[in-house]
């Protein structure tokens, strides 16, 4: 019988322990601070990557828009300040990373656009002038005898946490703008339609 009375004690005390309440708060904090802690980055995150997407946007509308704003021809320097403009735009995201390009795109009669002139950032490409890009121009802008102006902005959204999951993250944000001035911004010696 005293073998007993050690198992018997040895049994209560497991069930006063599986009963008790105490750091019960604790160990559901340790299983929802994981989640907690992902759901937190996580948001900023997204966040982060949603100004970022926001600001390429900018990009490409700011200098479509200065651009278009142009009554005599562009000159060398015009063109290299606008491009320099989106190194500031993009801020506080690092300019490094953004490529720009900026494109004056003609209709002729029969609807067909055809790239005038373009240039890039020193880490971008320009379109080639005379290339077709009629399939790139939403049909509505595509009216004879005009041209546009086109701002092209990609970014390579390299997340500070998250990367290691996602990699980098290239978003491409264009915008079409009509000359505001004059038909057409020559560059470099190109005509009018």
């Amino acid at each position: 019988m005293p073998a007993r009375k050690p198992i018997a004690l040895l049994r209560q005390r497991c069930r006063a322990f599986a009963a008790s309440q105490q750091g019960t708060s604790a160990i559901e904090f340790a299983l929802l601070l994981p989640l907690m802690l992902t759901m937190y980055f996580g948001s900023i995150e997204v966040t982060d990557a949603i100004s970022a997407n926001r600001q390429d946007t900018l990009v490409a509308s700011t200098v479509a828009d200065i651009t278009s704003q142009y009554a005599n021809p562009l000159a060398s320097s015009d063109v290299t300040n606008i491009l320099a403009a989106a190194s500031t735009v993009i801020a506080p995201f690092p300019a490094s990373s953004v490529k720009v390009t900026l494109s004056s795109v003609v209709i002729d009669a029969n609807l067909n656009a055809t790239v005038d002139w373009s240039a890039a950032t020193s880490n971008g490409s320009p379109r080639t002038a005379g290339s077709s890009v009629t399939n790139l121009i939403p049909s509505a802008l595509r009216v004879a005898g005009t041209s546009v102006i086109w701002g092209e902005a990609t970014y390579a959204y390299k997340p500070v946490i998250g990367w290691v999951v996602t990699g980098t993250l290239n978003m491409y944000n264009q915008i079409f703008m009509r000359p505001r001035q004059t038909a057409c911004v020559q560059y470099n010696g190109t005509l009018c339609p």
